[in-house]
């Protein structure tokens, strides 16, 4: 699902105009971006949350060259979902195909 398509379902379901329901995602994205960027995870409650974690120093290969290098520790962004969300996508997510 794309964000376009997030847009035009909320706008369905709630009556709202889509460029406000635009508006209105476009700053909840940017609320969680500038929290996770000043290093603080946004918690969701029911849905998940939005952590930093911190990825330790390793040692990687370029194996064209076929030398080392050391990557440095550094952060990435995660989203790990409620317990509650999870059991539902477990339960209710069939598989194209099967």
């Amino acid at each position: 699902m794309t964000k376009a398509e997030i847009v035009n379902e909320i706008a369905g379901k709630t009556n709202i105009e889509k460029a406000t329901v635009q508006t209105v995602v476009e700053a909840f994205m940017k609320s969680v971006r500038t929290s996770m960027t000043g290093g603080t995870n946004v918690y969701l409650r029911g849905f998940g949350s939005f952590i930093v974690k911190k990825r330790a120093q390793k040692t990687g290969r370029i194996i064209s060259k076929n030398t080392t290098v050391i990557i440095p520790e550094h952060f990435i962004p995660a989203f790990k979902p409620a317990k509650t969300f999870a059991d539902k996508v477990k339960k209710n997510v069939k598989v194209a195909g099967k």
